[in-house]
């Protein structure tokens, strides 16, 4: 796995966070990381296809969530994640994907995402005990958004 796939990611997210949240997100250490199962957690799941093909996942707790779909919706507290908290979060997961998806199109990759899934369990989004190169991207008062890739090649 290349470690140079997560980079365009890791851009977008920092780039999409502080336009949407107004927070410029500082960056975790660089791992890999197995996927597992986490209690209160959300995916956001995003395959890609084309030059690449595998799995982008965004994992964040569902504190962290709220925290960030409350932003979302110019502070308004939001105490649940209920289907419009879940669609903010999926729509973060979007802009991320798509933006670095063009990132990856001007670097000479092809790639073509799926609409977002938002899961909030591992079994349920059908991961498999496999490893993925990670980052976390840390939000001042609100916490850490991990971004994992699966990349087969």
């Amino acid at each position: 796995m290349k470690a140079e796939y997560i980079n365009p990611f890791l851009e977008s997210a920092k780039i999409v966070i502080e336009q949407v949240i107004q927070i410029r997100p500082s960056t975790g250490q660089l791992g890999l990381k197995d996927i597992k199962f986490v209690q209160n957690y959300i995916w956001i799941q995003i395959g890609i296809n084309g030059q690449m093909n595998g799995d982008i996942v965004f994992g964040l707790s569902e504190q962290v969530a709220l925290k960030i779909v409350s932003a979302m919706m110019g502070g308004f507290t939001i105490s649940e994640m209920d289907e419009i908290g879940r669609s903010a979060i999926s729509e973060l997961g979007n802009m991320i994907s798509g933006n670095a998806s063009t990132m990856l199109f001007n670097q000479g990759i092809k790639v073509d995402i799926t609409p977002p899934k938002v899961v909030q369990s591992a079994q349920a989004a059908g991961f498999t005990a496999q490893q993925a190169l990670t980052i976390p991207l840390i939000m001042d008062g609100i916490g850490e958004l991990d971004i994992q890739v699966l990349v087969a090649s």
